[in-house]
């Protein structure tokens, strides 16, 4: 691993570190410490994700005009300053105002990493070193590592700071972005982050969105990315209501959730190695999908066991999945697209796919609803519909590539 790839897939830990060890309290803050109504913290909650998942491609296309450097360092001062804000806001507009600063911070940082790790990846696969799959699902454990130590590190700081809990957690989060921008101040070259990248004649949004949407085959990818995360995002709406029906609490949640995060950091490594032996980058998107086909299928088969079983298969499918098809989405990519605006696609994947989620999170949810093993196999059938919809590549990417 090269020194700047190390710096990337530790900033991706630290980053999620300082992310996690505050947002899931945040809820219980704003509704239980400030007294806001449901409506509100569903509005800020909804805001935040607007402002770091929707705006990725702002920070995308900035990345390929400015490089990754500067666009990492700004983002690491707005998350400082957003968590700083937060800790001392106690009205709504001062609420919202940080809360939609600590999303766009992200929105700047991860796309610039995003794409420079890619980037990085390719480098050390036409050096000769690792797969750029082996590189990515490394980035991915990273950043998955982060987001089992966050809640841990918020934990224990809202068990220890008494009434200013919060607080001190918002605090500490800042504390890890300093740590971030002070190590990408030091250590990232330079001349990864210098200079214009893209054409003169290729910077406004408009022609940013023609590229975008006239790229058929990044489009394609775009809709099975989409349907795996909306698959992924079962993690927080079927998983909790299957394990309220089943056990009569969600005390076994938390349990699962660290599970998940422990076969990412634990497992990406094998998985990469096995998939990479026998697949190419689509294929192993393709049976991604097919293991959270399957996740769904076992959840409605074992629905009627009582306890945890259904729940506990459908986790582990579930991750199993996305140990394949994440880091084989992220490696197509320079594949589909003009390298010198592989930030812009970087960026409009988690947009696009962000959105499309957005869309379907209320049918969803009312699909739910009804109850049964219905919803499991209808939601199951959507990697199965999308396994026509990832894209080939060029015939350089075989085996092992």
């Amino acid at each position: 691993m090269t020194p700047l790839g190390r710096l990337l897939i530790g900033s991706q830990f630290a980053f999620n570190v300082g992310f996690f060890a505050v947002l899931p309290y945040l809820a219980e803050h704003l509704s239980g410490t400030l007294g806001l109504s449901g409506a509100v913290v569903g509005l800020v909650l909804g805001l935040r994700t607007f402002s770091q998942q929707g705006l990725f491609v702002v920070g995308g296309v900035l990345t390929d005009r400015y490089g990754p450097r500067p666009v990492v360092l700004v983002g690491c001062v707005l998350r400082v300053a957003g968590f700083c804000w937060l800790a001392e806001a106690t009205g709504v507009g001062t609420v919202i105002g940080a809360v939609t600063l600590v999303g766009f911070a992200a929105a700047l940082f991860s796309p610039a990493v995003e794409s420079e790790i890619t980037r990085e990846a390719l480098r050390i696969e036409h050096a000769g070193g690792a797969r750029r799959t082996r590189t990515l699902a490394r980035f991915s454990a990273g950043g998955q590592a982060g987001a089992l130590v966050g809640p841990a590190v918020g934990s224990l700081l809202l068990a220890w700071g008494g009434d200013s809990a919060f607080r001190s957690a918002c605090f500490a989060g800042a504390a890890v972005f300093v740590l971030v921008l002070a190590a990408h101040t030091v250590l990232m070259p330079p001349e990864h982050g210098g200079g214009p990248r893209t054409p003169s004649g290729d910077e406004g949004g408009t022609a940013a969105a023609r590229l975008v949407l006239g790229n058929w085959r990044f489009l394609r990818l775009v809709a099975a990315y989409a349907v795996y995360l909306l698959a992924y995002n079962q993690l927080y709406l079927a998983l909790p209501a299957e394990l309220e029906r089943s056990t009569g609490s969600q005390a076994a949640l938390g349990w699962l959730f660290a599970l998940s995060a422990a076969l990412v950091v634990c497992g990406s490594g094998p998985v990469e190695k096995l998939a990479a032996a026998r697949l190419d980058h689509p294929g192993a998107a393709r049976t991604g999908l097919l293991v959270i086909a399957g996740a769904f299928l076992a959840a409605a088969l074992l629905r009627p066991l009582e306890g945890v079983w259904a729940a506990l298969v459908f986790t582990v499918l579930l991750t199993l999945g996305q140990l394949l098809i994440l880091p084989a989405a992220r490696a197509m990519l320079p594949d589909l697209v003009d390298h010198r605006r592989l930030g812009l696609f970087t960026g409009a994947l988690s947009s696009l796919s962000g959105l499309a989620v957005l869309a379907a999170g209320a049918p969803v949810g009312a699909l739910l609803d009804l109850g049964g093993p219905l919803p499991w196999l209808l939601l199951g059938a959507l990697p199965l519909l999308a396994l026509g919809a990832v894209p080939a590549t060029r015939p350089k990417d075989g085996v092992g590539g």
